[in-house]
């Protein structure tokens, strides 16, 4: 039987062939998710059953046809993993979407060729990059979703738990609760990262829909997504010439991508939002 999905993102639902991942942390929806509003909410210390291993007999099916949302923590890992650079990697192994609802670009995990469409990195044994899996496949069956960006007030998390009917996982005995299972996941180790990201895609600049224009679209893509052409703009344009950074930030910053990345999220809020997280040289050009 053809498994019902449903794709989030930033509020809309698509119709899809199976149950698509939860939304990515940069999720946001003017309410919540059509997605997310049927599904039992996880309260604070609510607790589900789950588990994932090779004796069900659904294993590994969630790793075909299904939507992927990728955050730039996802992007970074992927790459180093398979030794490529974040734009190879980004034209090897990503989609971007393109509908008039998205207000930022986002990157999707390429699938393979019809009639599967099943996941590249997913193997007989499972997955074959488990140590830098994306946050949607931490998560699952977890979802999360950020309510509208507010003036003053800082979006906080709420978590739906999803139970679709073809996983067997949610059979299992083993019991928890979001935070142990964050934990258990990895994803709580990434927090500061992923935090950090959804407080640029959810910022209160975007309140009443505003758009940004095509340049500070493609600033975002980079400074997200690919970090080492980011790099190549930091170290090899007038960027340091116009900017007052430490010198040893600065030498951080040629080979640490965690410290690069977190850069890029304080660069972002000055260029896409004119915060004053930056400080430009006096006669800069």
């Amino acid at each position: 039987m053809k498994k019902k999905t449903v794709e989030v993102k930033r509020g809309k639902t698509v119709p899809k062939g199976k149950p698509a991942r939860k939304p990515a942390p940069a999720a946001r929806a003017q309410a919540l998710p059509e997605a997310l509003r049927n599904q039992r909410r996880l309260e604070a210390g609510g607790r589900f059953r789950f588990g994932c291993h090779p004796e069900l007999s659904c294993f590994t099916n969630c790793c075909a046809d299904v939507n992927i949302l990728l955050t730039p923590m996802d992007v970074l890992s992927l790459s180093r993993r398979l030794g490529l650079t974040t734009g190879e990697f980004i034209a090897r192994h990503t989609l971007t979407p393109v509908t008039k609802d998205l207000h930022l670009p986002v990157l999707m995990l390429r699938m393979g060729e019809e009639p599967q469409k099943r996941c590249l990195f997913a193997g007989d044994a499972g997955c074959d990059v488990y140590q830098d899996r994306p946050w949607s496949c931490r998560m699952y069956p977890v979802g999360m979703g950020l309510p509208p960006a507010r003036a003053g007030e800082e979006p906080q998390p709420v978590y739906f738990l999803f139970e679709d009917d073809f996983c067997k996982g949610r059979t299992e005995p083993k019991e928890w609760t979001v935070d142990q299972w964050r934990t258990d996941q990895g994803v709580a180790a990434r927090e500061e990262m992923e935090a950090g990201y959804r407080g640029i895609v959810s910022h209160p600049w975007f309140i009443g829909g505003r758009q940004l224009d095509p340049k500070r679209m493609e600033i975002f893509h980079t400074a997200c997504y690919d970090l080492d052409k980011f790099r190549d703009f930091v170290f090899g344009s007038t960027f340091l010439s116009r900017f007052e950074l430490e010198d040893s930030l600065v030498a951080t910053l040629r080979d640490d991508d965690m410290a690069l990345l977190r850069f890029a999220f304080r660069w972002l809020r000055f260029a896409l939002f004119a915060e004053p997280t930056m400080k430009v040289r006096e006669g800069a050009p």
